[in-house]
Parts: C-alpha cells; structure tokens; sequence
C-alpha cells in the first residue's frame, strides 16, 4: 500500500548503540501497531541507513488530514507510554519529529528505499510557490532512474510541536526543522543513493523557492498498515 491520506508525519532519529536491538524488537512488536491503531493512521514505514553518523533511523506514518497527529487519540497515546515505552524512549538521540500536509505525489506501489529530502524556504520565499510547483515537480521527480513514487510536504510544526510525556521521557534535543521535505521510495537503495544528484537538480531547477537540501537514503525495515490492525482485531 502506498502512503495514504493527506498528511504524513516523519520522523528521523538515533538510538544509543547498546539498545539498537531492543529498539527494532519494540518498534516492531509493540510501538508501530500501536499507532496503526490509532483513527486516521494508515500507514507506517519504519527506516533504516547503518551507515550515515546521523539519524541512523527514519519512520514515516500516513494520516488521513494532519489533525490526526494532534487528535486526542493520539495524545492520550503519547501521554501514557507503555512500560516498554518508558523504557526505550530515553534511549532516542537526535529526534526529528514533523507533520506534514501531502501537497502532492505522483507514481503507485511501494519502493524498497527510500529517500527523504529536508529543504528550506529561500530568503523571501514561502510556501506558495511550492503549492504552484508541487505536482510538476513530483511529476518530473518521478522520471529519474530508480524513482517509483513521490510525496512532497510542507511542514506544520504547530501540530507536532505539542509538548507530551514521551517527550519528555526523551532527551533534550534541538534538532534544526525544515520547511518542505521531498520523500522518493524507489527500487533499492544503491538506485536511489546514484540519484541524489539528479533529483536535487531537478529540485534546484523547479522554481520552488526552496533550498539546502539535505538527503539520506534509508533502506526499507518494517512496514505495517491499518488494515494490517484491523486484519488482527486490534481496537481502531
């Protein structure tokens, strides 16, 4: 299932070495399908890239409009972690937490990579030039070697911005945000990762009012639908 719904809230982070394991087993077992649980979650994808020195791990989860990701649901979720929860959380680095409005895709299916592409807005730019732009330059995104789909958001940090107890099971972080972000799921990652020069061109060249990209490539670790949940008799 390709990412649904109108928003979508991504996340990049790292985990203290000695818990990377217990981290995968918690993400896997317990914290995605507690999300996927929750009204107006489609879809998660959980990332990784073993390589990069920063932000190790990515997560990208489908809403049906971004007031899923601010929705008393999922607050009272995020205000009472499990013990597993408790446990793990504080073991984050270098969180990255932002909801997006999906403001345009192009391509069907699901690609085995993918990479996530943070921008900025230009000095005098905002974000209508990006709206005007957003699907022709999905569309020519779409035509580079290795690329299958593509999802672009604006970033609406006053949804995920909302103070909870898990953040504060975690440690202080200040991680820099971003203003638009570019996601392209394709066919491997070596595909994807040959492609960075192209598709930030293409993005340099659309007109956008955007810039100072930053790319990472992440294989695909877990993905997990509501559908998955519904399929197991999990509460929606």
């Amino acid at each position: 299932m390709a990412l649904t719904g109108s928003a979508f809230l991504a996340l990049w982070h790292d985990i203290a070495p000695p818990s990377w394991t217990e981290y995968m087993e918690w993400h896997t077992r317990e914290h995605m399908p507690e999300r996927l649980s929750i009204p107006g979650f489609t879809i998660g994808k959980r990332l990784i890239n073993h390589t990069v020195p920063r932000y190790r791990y990515g997560t990208v989860y489908g809403g049906e409009n971004v007031e899923v990701f601010r929705s008393p649901a999922y607050l009272e979720r995020l205000n009472n972690p499990t013990e597993w929860s408790n446990k793990v959380q504080p073991t984050f680095r270098n969180f990255l937490r932002v909801a997006c409005d999906r403001i345009a895709s192009a391509g069907v299916g699901d690609g085995g990579a993918m990479a996530t592409i943070r921008l900025d807005y230009e000095s005098g730019a905002g974000p209508d030039a990006v709206h005007t732009r957003a699907q022709s330059l999905a569309d020519t995104l779409l035509t580079v070697t290795g690329a299958c789909c593509v999802h672009i958001g604006l970033a609406r940090t006053e949804v995920s911005g909302v103070k909870t107890r898990e953040t504060e099971l975690r440690p202080g972080m200040a991680e820099k945000e971003f203003d638009m972000v570019v996601l392209i799921e394709g066919s491997g990652a070596p595909e994807l990762e040959t492609a960075i020069p192209a598709f930030e061109a293409v993005i340099a060249e659309s007109g956008s009012g955007v810039t100072n990209p930053q790319t990472i490539v992440y294989n695909l670790a877990y993905q997990l639908t509501a559908a998955d949940m519904a399929g197991t008799g999990a509460a929606q």
